[in-house]
């Protein structure tokens, strides 16, 4: 069934609307998904607390902790899946929320989402939480082909008849007093501290879910949020009173409708960015921003000069595994450097002529810091990001080569999917860290071969022609794969992280050039529990040719992979096993253990939406039978 959708997703929140079918049930209309951070940066502290969060969670994971960190390409991978499934989807200019619940407001739809924040917005048709699906209990519809999934849909009004009809305007005044993603203040604690508790009820359900349910008690007494915000603004020192009054009234704004037409887009394919995010871009990255043909990161950089650089499970105590992506994004800033005229810095003016900044936001061992890096100066017919796209094909891909260090002549062997995951494996070994080994590169290459291979696997010809190797040789890879809760070695995990980065900036950079190397399905294209299984394999009995002689035309493709890849790499790479033996014979003696950076891992259950949602108390059935405790 062809469908519509609209995506909400920040890092990895995400949004659809549902619209009611002919049948009585749901079936998923839009996608739409949050781009880059508003242009106020207003979310700033919070993004930098949540990267600091993700950055511990994926140490926990790294030392065989719990935790759960979303793969860095995981946007990436799931807007190829809506583009296969014919979902149309929109990327906003920045936060989709508002966006959403117009959207769903003007369509009649409920809302799916792992967004508490939408148990604040007045949306008609309700809002289903991800949680809230049984995604393993599909039912079918009697008389028909039809199939469903039971959920939960929240409704707002059921929330505020549960607090005696309590009026909904006053929902995002609670949320701003609670602390969201915009506002948490100090001084609200001195209001909140008059929650009065009743005995023995904190040992229950927790402090924060008693402090919600007495905030909501005391707001029900109101008539409308002018009135509850006077009675707050009492609780607090006078001289803070206005600046207080001024940051509350502006956050609650958060709540209501958006003043854009996001219907305009799945109408005409096209709308107008509201007038909040409006720095005069040109049209073409204006479009390919709604379509998410451009990533958020390149909106950051172009709005913001600063971006977020993700963690992963990698190495800790080495430095962050984006550092070998560096002179990529320079190429990247030095593309957006000239985009926006207006918005330079009146102070460049009284210096000396210099190179261009951008901020990153990056982990430091265990921590975040925010450095500064130089654009790349690039030749003037580069320099005007309006006329990028008019460019001719060699020139844009000839940008992209050198950038990724690697010569057309070398690709040209290449099927033309894997060309891109190529060129960057290239620029990859050539910028590794010495922890980089042949068995690596091997095990890389050999993932590359899943998508190729169930192509050829799934042909008719399969075994009338192959003889069934290809088939064979797919279920050898798909059994090699490293099952949950295997040992990982960090040395591995962070030279794979090296590589994902690698491709993460590339895929930016050639997306940027208007793709002058087809964009790779990234759905076939790496597997982390391959990769890592077939390492294990490589370094104990299994080998290349022992793999791929089951299918000759997988092992061909393998050898024009291995060879443009072996043409960049150093020499050391290639060294005898002997002389590898020898010098990892020499670490011990000097004290160094290679089982030290062997950690065991496993992931919890807990899922990726399942994480901080400041207002999932909400939800009716947690508030059912409850002593409600007052706030004076």
């Amino acid at each position: 069934m062809s469908s519509s959708l609209m995506l909400s997703c920040e890092t990895q929140k995400l949004s659809l609307t549902v619209m009611p079918s002919s049948t009585g049930f749901t079936s998923v209309q839009t996608w739409s998904c949050d781009g880059g951070c508003d242009i106020s940066d207003k979310k700033l502290n919070t993004l930098k607390d949540r990267a600091r969060e993700k950055i511990q969670m994926a140490h926990s994971l790294s030392v065989g902790g719990g935790g759960y960190v979303c793969p860095l390409l995981i946007r990436e991978v799931f807007i190829q899946v809506l583009t296969k499934l014919q979902v149309c989807f929109v990327q906003c200019f920045s936060e989709a929320d508002r966006d959403i619940m117009t959207l769903a407001n003007h369509w009649n739809c409920p809302v799916l989402s792992s967004d508490s924040d939408f148990c604040i917005f007045d949306l008609k048709s309700g809002f289903c939480p991800l949680n809230g699906f049984q995604w393993r209990n599909v039912n079918a519809i009697k008389g028909t082909r039809d199939r469903y999934i039971p959920a939960k849909c929240f409704f707002l009004d059921a929330l505020c008849c549960h607090f005696g009809i309590m009026n909904k305007t006053l929902l995002p005044l609670f949320a701003v007093l609670c602390g969201n993603d915009h506002v948490n203040l100090p001084v609200m604690e001195t209001f909140l501290s008059k929650v009065r508790f009743p005995l023995g009820a904190a040992n229950s359900k927790g402090r924060r879910h008693h402090r919600v349910l007495g905030l909501l008690n005391w707001l029900s007494r109101f008539a409308d949020p002018t009135e509850a915000l006077d009675s707050v603004l009492n609780h607090l020192p006078k001289k803070r009173r206005g600046t207080v009054k001024e940051l509350l009234c502006r956050s609650m704004e958060e709540y209501v409708q958006a003043q854009g037409r996001l219907q305009d887009f799945f109408q005409h394919g096209a709308y107008t960015c509201p007038d909040t995010w409006n720095p005069g871009l040109p049209p073409w990255v204006l479009a390919a921003l709604a379509r998410g043909q451009l990533s958020p990161f390149i909106s950051d950089a172009l709005v913001l000069r600063r971006t977020i650089l993700h963690t992963q499970v990698e190495n800790m105590q080495r430095p962050n595994a984006h550092r070998i992506s560096l002179p990529i994004r320079q190429v990247i800033y030095g593309l957006l450097v000239n985009a926006l005229p207006h918005v330079r810095n009146v102070a460049w003016d009284a210096l000396p002529p210099q190179p261009p900044t951008f901020s990153e936001v990056e982990r430091i061992n265990k921590n975040i810091k925010t450095s500064i890096v130089n654009a790349v100066e690039l030749p003037k017919d580069h320099s005007d990001l309006s006329k990028l796209t008019e460019l001719s094909l060699a020139s844009r891909q000839m940008l992209l080569l050198e950038t990724l260090k690697v010569k057309q002549s070398l690709l040209d062997p290449v099927p033309a999917a894997l060309k891109l995951p190529v060129a960057v494996s290239c620029y990859w070994v050539q910028h590794a860290e010495a922890t980089l080994k042949l068995h690596h590169l091997q095990a890389l290459l050999l993932g590359m071969l899943l998508g190729p291979l169930r192509a050829m696997a799934s042909s008719p010809e399969e075994k009338a022609v192959r003889g069934g190797g290809a088939e064979t040789l797919y279920a050898e890879l798909q059994r090699v794969k490293a099952p949950p809760g295997t040992r990982l070695d960090l040395d591995t995990a962070h030279v794979f992280c090296q590589w994902q980065c690698c491709l993460q900036m590339g895929l930016y950079l050639n997306q940027l050039l208007s793709t002058p190397l087809p964009e790779p399905d990234l759905t076939r294209l790496y597997s982390g529990s391959l990769v890592h299984g077939l390492c294990r394999q490589l370094l104990t009995s299994a080998s290349v040719e022992s793999l791929l002689r089951l299918c000759p035309e997988a092992q061909q493709l393998y050898e024009h992979l291995f060879s443009a890849t072996r043409s960049c790499a150093p020499a050391e790479l290639f060294l005898p096993k002997g002389k590898l033996n020898s010098k990892r014979r020499k670490q011990k003696k000097s004290g160094i253990s290679w089982s030290e950076n062997r950690v065991g891992t496993t992931l919890n259950a807990r899922s990726w939406h399942e994480g901080s949602n400041p207002f999932e108390l909400l939800m009716v059935e947690t508030l059912e039978n409850e002593e409600a405790p007052e706030l004076k």
